[in-house]
C-alpha cells in the first residue's frame, strides 16, 4: 500500500482503533500523530516515502497491534482448538487452520485439495489465528510472522503447508520454499530498485511482547521469516512423511520442536538444529531444478527479463544455500536491540587474515536462551560504550549457547577486540568464563566450523586465515585457560603471531 492511499487507510484504521482502546497513553500518542499529520503541508509528500510511511505505521501500530506474535501464543491457540475438536486428526486440524486463516492459493488447492474441515473455536481465537497465519509483506512490515524462543522469526504459512503436505506424502518443496523463491526472483528482476533478491530480515518492537515486525531493508517475496518457516515446514513435513505419528497432536509436535533448550542431550528435531537438519535432508539440486522448470510456464515475462532471470536464479540460489545451509543463524543488531554506533565506523578491507577467539569473563555464565543472550549483548554494549568510551561493542561477533551467533560490529566494521589487529582481523567472543570449563559443544562447533566456513565461503575471511587466542596478542588470560587449550586443536591455529 503506497502514498496517500496508505496514509489515508492507516489514519482511518488508527482513528477506529483509538476509539476501541482504553489506554489514555495510546490515545495521547495517536492524537498527537493525527494532529501533526493534519498540520502538514504539501511539501511533506515530497519527503522519503519509507520514512513518512513508517510514521504513519506507528499510528496504526498503536491501535491495531494487540495480538502477541509469539510461537508459544500460536501453540496455545492450537491447543484450545484441539480441546474443543478432540475427534480431529492432526491433518484435519491443519486443513481447518488453512480454511480459517484464508490460506488458500491455486497451488495449495491443486496440491492439497480443498480445506474442508470446519473447526469449532472461540471467535477471539479465530481472529487471532487469522492474524497470526495470514502472511503479507509491505514496504516496511511483514505480517504472519511469530517470534520463537530460540530467536527465530517464523512465517507460519509455509510451516503449516509443509506439515499438511508431509502428512499426505506430497512434494514438499513447492509449498514450503521453491514457489516463494521463484516469485521473489521474478519480482526482483521486474523491481530491482525497490526489492531485495531474498532473505530480508526484520526486528520486533519488543522481544518480551512482540507485536509489530518491521523489515530492516528492502522487501522481498522470500523474506528471512518466510524462508525460515519454509525450512521448518520442510523438515517437519519430511518427518511426518517418513514416520508414523497417528496419535500426535499438532500442538505437541510444535511445542517439542520450538520449546527445547540446546544442550548436549537435546533431541535431533529441534528448531536450534534447523540448519544442520536442512543441510542433511534437502536436495538443493532438485530445488533449483524445480525453480528453473517453473520459469518456463511464466508467460508474463518479456525476452529481456527471461535473460536476466537466468543470472538472478543462479545468484539467488547460491545466496540461499550460503545463508541458510552454510552459515550459522546470525542475530542482527536490530534483532538483539543494539544502540547506535557512536560516530562513524571505519571499514575493513576484505578478506581479513586473522581470527581471534575471546571469552567475556563477565558475564561468567553462558546464556542459553535468545532473550537472555540478547540482554547480555545490550549489557556488554553499554559497558563498552559508557565505561570503556568505545564507539560500540568491541567484538565482531558473539557466540551464545542458545545456537545463535550475535552480530557485533559484523562483517564490515573495524572492531575493538585485539589491539594492533582490529583492522585486519575478526574477533569472535564466547559468552561466559572459560578459565576452567568449556563452552557448550554446539557453540564451539558453530564457531569452529559453521562461522569459519561461512566467512571463507563468503569472501570475508581469507581461506589461508590464521586463528589465535586473544592472549597471544595482549597481556590477558582471555579466552580462558581451558578454552585456549581447546582452540589449539582447531584448524588454522597458529602458535606464532607475527
Amino acid at each position: 500500500m503506497m502514498g496517500r492511499q496508505f496514509i489515508s487507510v492507516c489514519l482511518r484504521k488508527g482513528q477506529d482503533g483509538f476509539k476501541r482502546r482504553a489506554s489514555s497513553e495510546a490515545n495521547t500518542q495517536s492524537d498527537f500523530i493525527i494532529r501533526g499529520y493534519l498540520a502538514l503541508n504539501y511539501s511533506v509528500f515530497m519527503m522519503d516515502l519509507r520514512l513518512f510511511s513508517l510514521l504513519m505505521l506507528f499510528a496504526c501500530g498503536i491501535a491495531e497491534a494487540t495480538t502477541l506474535k509469539r510461537m508459544d501464543d500460536f501453540i496455545s491457540a492450537v491447543e484450545s482448538i484441539e480441546a474443543v475438536n478432540p475427534a480431529l486428526s492432526m491433518l484435519d486440524v491443519l486443513k481447518g487452520l488453512r480454511k480459517a486463516s484464508g490460506l488458500e492459493t491455486d497451488l495449495s488447492q491443486q496440491l492439497l485439495g480443498d480445506a474442508h474441515p470446519e473447526l469449532t473455536m472461540d471467535p477471539s481465537v479465530a481472529s487471532n489465528i487469522h492474524e497470526l497465519i495470514n502472511h503479507h509483506v509491505s514496504d516496511i512490515t511483514e505480517e504472519g510472522v511469530v517470534l520463537t524462543l530460540d530467536g527465530s522469526n517464523v512465517a507460519l504459512a509455509p510451516l503449516l503447508l509443509g506439515l499438511e503436505a508431509g502428512l499426505q506424502s506430497i512434494d514438499l518443496y513447492p509449498l514450503t520454499l521453491t514457489e516463494n523463491l521463484l516469485n521473489s526472483f521474478v519480482h526482483h528482476v521486474q523491481n530491482q530498485e525497490s526489492s531485495a533478491l531474498l532473505g530480508t530480515k526484520g526486528y520486533w518492537d519488543s522481544i518480551k511482547s512482540p507485536r509489530v515486525y518491521t523489515l530492516s531493508g528492502l522487501p522481498s517475496l522470500a523474506t528471512d521469516a518466510l524462508i525460515i518457516g519454509g525450512m521448518d515446514g520442510f523438515i517437519l513435513g519430511s518427518e511426518m512423511a517418513s514416520s508414523d505419528h497417528p496419535e500426535e497432536s499438532l500442538s505437541s509436535l510444535l511445542r517439542s520442536y520450538y520449546s527445547q533448550k540446546l544442550d548436549d542431550a537435546a533431541p535431533r528435531l529441534i528448531s536450534q538444529k534447523r540448519r544442520m537438519n536442512f543441510r542433511n535432508m534437502a536436495d538443493f539440486s532438485l530445488m533449483k531444478t524445480q525453480v528453473v522448470r517453473a520459469l518456463t510456464v511464466r508467460r508474463n515475462l518479456n525476452q529481456d527479463e527471461r535473460k536476466k532471470l537466468d543470472d538472478v536464479v543462479n545468484e539467488g540460489f547460491e545466496e540461499f544455500v550460503h545463508v541458510y545451509a552454510v552459515c550459522p543463524n546470525i542475530i542482527t543488531r536490530s534483532q538483539w536491540g543494539a544502540a547506535s554506533y557512536i560516530g562513524s565506523p571505519s571499514y575493513l578491507s576484505l578478506p581479513v587474515r586473522y581470527l581471534f577467539i575471546h571469552h567475556t569473563y563477565q558475564p561468567s555464565k553462558p546464556c542459553t536462551t535468545f532473550e537472555q543472550c540478547a540482554a547480555e549483548m545490550r549489557s556488554m554494549q553499554r559497558y563498552h560504550q559508557q565505561s570503556n568510551g568505545w564507539s560500540d561493542i568491541g567484538y565482531s561477533f558473539v557466540a551464545g549457547s542458545d545456537g545463535n551467533l550475535y552480530e557485533g560490529r559484523g562483517w564490515n566494521w573495524v572492531g575493538a577486540h585485539t589491539y594492533g589487529y582490529n583492522s585486519i582481523g575478526y574477533g569472535v567472543c564466547f559468552i561466559g568464563d572459560y578459565t576452567s570449563t568449556l563452552p557448550a559443544s554446539s557453540a564451539m562447533n558453530m564457531v569452529r566450523y559453521d562461522f569459519t566456513y561461512c566467512a571463507t565461503n563468503g569472501g570475508r575471511l581469507s581461506k589461508s586465515y590464521s586463528l589465535y587466542g586473544h592472549r597471544q596478542a595482549a597481556a590477558t588470560e582471555c579466552p580462558g585457560n581451558t578454552l585456549y587449550r581447546q582452540i589449539q586443536t582447531w584448524e588454522r591455529y597458529q602458535s606464532y603471531l607475527p
